[in-house]
């Protein structure tokens, strides 16, 4: 026994050595059991040792703080660390580390368990997420001290953020466990019953003893408890916002095929962060008509009492949805809630539009698209077959390094990818068709064209959209340059000679301008707004655009953001004395929408005058300053992508930006364009 104790490592290798090929084959196996069976060995030796003739070691040069409840002691060439509350006797050897004393501190049962967060290491402290270090015992009747593991449990960075998990209190709270379990299922979609499984139970009970179990009952509803917190908190910051809230309305699909309108405020804050809360989930029935969807919205906006905060809102492109936008459109304009009576409220989603005008092209080329697919999987069916192709790509001089793919049917990126590699290996598919009778589906010279043009234009959906996932946040300022380079792209192509180019083009082009002519004005009031541009984006591409008409276009930008510009500046300073003196009264300045009726005349005005004496406004002065640099300038040898929106938004909250224009930009910069 003294030999397993002393030259156990030599044990442990001269084994492995001796079984050669059988203990490599094996290797982990090997090593759990042998472990298992040697620590088995060495604490029923431990425990059967006679300690009467021992001596205890001097401690002071012992740094860990384990050993203020271990006594060392050493008898011969062993030493044995011996438990100073339940008289346990383990491995003390400087060889054997402290990790397994600290874990039996951690589950000593004659041991308080407080203070457990003395014994974790200094290492395991400047983790970033460790939520507590516990013992898991897997068979509480048998050789309680064999399994036993270090617990860390990371939570996601976000929730971190947010909440303190506690590794220094001395005392266990239940309360704040139970919110903890209950935050838990929340945050990971578990399920209630989870409290009740026997072995989730024997895992905390083992973690911490003094944890008391509640009823699903009561999970329920702590789970309702911090529901109702959070959404405290939402009607709070929302309630406070000095600017306007968009609105985004999207349907969900439930595990039951059931769909959900999903609800989501976004707004910018004080600080001119863009933020996004989901407000209410919405179950959509077959049997909902527009008129119970629209007041199933209104209600729900009223319960969060935004109704007469909004600014815009954006469905998706469906005629019925057009209809409860209109709705909710019309509704909150006769109670004059809207800016220039809803103009810019009705927002079309960028992405549905590009996705139909992409599903017109793949449409055009379905036959072509079947033949380069069939191609694809008839040379990749097998190794012979993906040899001879590879070797005829080689003799007629491919470069290309892409291997050939074959595409899903739900993601028509991954169709443009699969052309695009096709067309680099366009020789050797036409060599093949000549050389091998079986293969047939070699499309021609002329449909290789047509994927060749249409690849083009799906490259630059396929840009668009990468440029819209990758600006976070995505304001609608970012949306304006891409979307005339799509309409520009459109024109030309109607030009093509080829009839079929030329019909597809056109298809593409009618779904662009529907959707352009219920936003553009939007986007290009906000792009104005955007320092980096102001007015000479919009007078940059409205004339390759419109041509002869493009002045005209551009009177009615200018025009749009002047009205918009007078509301805000009749309006916004009104609301802020309004929100000033309800905070002084404690809400009871109820009457004050009364008084400012009655004198809206007057500022009107006074505005009015004002601006025919001469008076420059803060919306001429800000056209007349000179752009801001619309690339970042490089700080040493990098640049930072985020230099650019973080310096706008430093702008616009700096000394030179009015109220006024401030309160005109908000609105417009939190616009939900998808």
């Amino acid at each position: 026994m003294e030999i397993w104790l002393s030259k156990g490592s030599e044990v442990r290798r001269n084994l492995l050595r001796y079984h050669g090929d059988l203990a490599r084959s094996l290797q982990l196996q090997h090593r759990l059991w042998f472990s298992a069976q040697f620590s088995i060995v060495v604490k029923d030796w431990l425990h059967e040792m006679d300690l009467s003739d021992a001596v205890i070691v001097n401690s002071s040069r012992l740094k860990s703080v384990v050993w203020n409840d271990f006594d060392r002691v050493k008898k011969g060439d062993t030493c044995v660390a011996v438990c100073r509350h339940c008289k346990k006797r383990l491995s003390g050897s400087s060889t054997s580390g402290t990790s397994h004393l600290r874990n039996h501190l951690i589950r000593c049962q004659r041991r308080s368990n407080h203070g457990i967060a003395q014994y974790i290491t200094v290492r395991e402290k400047k983790k970033e997420g460790i939520l507590a270090h516990a013992n898991f015992n897997m068979d509480q009747e048998q050789r309680k001290d064999e399994m036993l593991n270090l617990v860390n449990v990371k939570f996601e960075q976000d929730l971190m953020k947010d909440e303190t998990v506690n590794t220094g209190n001395n005392n266990f709270d239940q309360r704040r466990s139970r919110r903890d379990l209950a935050r838990m299922i929340i945050l990971h979609g578990y399920p209630l019953a989870m409290a009740e499984h026997f072995w989730f139970r024997v895992f905390v009970k083992n973690l911490q003893p003094l944890f008391e179990f509640v009823t699903l009952d009561i999970v329920e509803a702590d789970c309702r408890d911090i529901y109702a917190e959070e959404r405290q908190k939402v009607s709070e910051v929302l309630d406070k916002l000095p600017g306007k809230i968009s609105l985004s309305a999207d349907l969900w699909a439930t595990y039951a095929n059931a769909e959900c309108l999903c609800l989501t405020a976004h707004y910018i804050d004080e600080s001119w962060q863009l933020k996004k809360k989901i407000l209410n989930f919405v179950m959509v029935d077959y049997s909902h008509t527009e008129d119970m969807l629209s007041e199933v919205i209104m209600s729900c906006l009223m319960d969060w009492d935004i109704d007469r905060k909004l600014f815009s809102m954006t469905f998706d492109s469906s005629s019925t949805n057009d209809n409860i936008v209109f709705r909710i459109r019309d509704r909150l304009s006769q109670n004059r809630f809207l800016y220039c009576n809803g103009q810019f409220f009705d927002v079309r989603c960028a992405a549905n539009v590009i996705n139909l005008m992409v599903q017109d092209a793949v449409e055009a080329l379905c036959e072509v698209t079947h033949k380069i697919r069939e191609s694809i999987q008839f040379f990749k069916s097998t190794e012979a077959m993906q040899a001879k192709f590879n070797e005829v790509a080689q003799e007629v001089g491919v470069q290309s390094k892409r291997p050939l793919c074959l595409d899903s049917s739900s993601q028509w990126n991954s169709t443009y990818v699969m052309l695009e590699v096709a067309l680099e290996y366009r020789e050797a598919f036409s060599l093949l068709q000549e050389n091998d009778s079986v293969y047939t589906m070699c499309p021609s010279d002329i449909e290789w064209e047509r994927v060749t043009l249409v690849t083009s234009y799906l490259k630059l959906f396929v840009e668009v959209a990468n440029d819209f996932t990758r600006c976070k946040p995505s304001t609608a300022n970012i949306y304006f340059p891409d979307l005339c380079n799509i309409h520009l792209e459109l024109i030309e192509w109607c030009k093509n000679s080829d009839a079929c180019i030329s019909s597809l083009a056109s298809k593409m082009r009618s779904k662009f301008e529907e959707y352009w002519d219920r936003c553009g004005s939007g986007l290009a009031v906000a792009a104005m707004l955007d320092p980096r541009y102001k007015m000479k984006l919009v007078e940059y591409y409205y004339p390759l655009i419109y041509g002869s008409s493009a002045s005209e276009r551009i009177d009615d930008v200018f025009h749009c953001v002047k009205e918009l510009y007078n509301e805000h500046s009749i309006c916004s300073p009104l609301a802020s004395i309004d929100q000033g003196l309800a905070w002084q009264v404690g809400g009871g300045a109820r009457c004050l929408p009364a008084s400012r009726d009655r004198l809206m005349g007057f500022d009107k005005f006074l505005h009015d005058t004002s601006q025919s004496e001469g008076t420059k406004s803060d919306l001429d002065k800000y056209l007349e300053e000179p752009l801001f640099p619309r690339k970042a300038k490089p700080r040493g040898d990098y640049a930072r992508r985020g230099d650019v929106r973080r310096d706008r938004a430093a702008r616009w909250r700096g000394e030179t930006a009015t109220r006024e224009l401030q309160a005109e930009a908000r609105p417009l910069g939190e616009r939900a364009v998808c």
